[in-house]
């Protein structure tokens, strides 16, 4: 997998999102970089979909992590 093809997998549930991060961590390894663990997913929904909603903070934590992981991919290739 190529960094443009990381690049363009979606975070839209559960599911893409694992699947990012397993690909994303699988990619770093091949080239050496140590990145910090994902974000778990939540426990705690209840499924109604309240202002707030713990899924809402995941992909938050899960974007942050997405671009701290290029960055730090990035970075490793420049050196």
């Amino acid at each position: 997998m190529s960094f443009e093809s990381l690049a363009k997998m979606p975070l839209t549930d559960g599911p893409s999102a694992q699947a990012f991060f397993a690909s994303v961590q699988a990619y770093a390894m091949q080239c050496g970089v140590t990145l910090r663990m994902p974000p778990p997913e939540p426990t705690s929904c209840c499924g109604r979909g309240c202002n707030g909603c713990v899924w809402e903070g995941f992909f938050a934590a899960a974007t942050f992590w997405r671009e701290d992981a290029f960055t730090a991919l990035r970075q490793a290739a420049d050196h």
